[in-house]
């Protein structure tokens, strides 16, 4: 019987759930994080219609922490993936290489749809 899931698997990646998130890709913030942010971002919110200066004061803070948390993050993932291509012979580990570009490929398009 033919499986479509299967057939969709890249052919250098293990069928299965193992390593994979049935929710989507990963995302590129801790969850910690992004819980402060959201928290930080939902309180000024609420307190803007009684001091307005201040919500948007809070909201900045809450803007530039997410930024400077993605670029920490983007930058470690970019580390780990460099780690795991660039010592190796490109003409016998080909798979590995597809996949860091794949990575990077999937990266750099959310990056580009945000």
């Amino acid at each position: 019987m033919y499986d479509q899931t299967r057939a969709q698997q890249p052919a250098d990646r293990p069928s299965g759930t193992v390593g994979r998130h049935a929710t989507g890709p990963e995302p590129l913030l801790p969850s910690d994080g992004r819980d402060e942010i959201v928290r930080r971002l939902g309180h000024a919110v609420n307190t803007f219609a009684d001091s307005p200066r201040e919500a948007l004061e809070e909201a900045e803070g809450a803007f530039d922490e997410a930024a400077d948390q993605l670029v920490k993050a983007l930058a470690e993932r970019r580390k780990a993936l460099r780690e795991g291509w660039a010592g190796l012979d490109p003409e016998t580990q080909s798979a590995e290489l597809r996949f860091a570009l794949r990575e990077y490929r999937e990266l750099a398009g959310r990056l580009l749809r945000a």
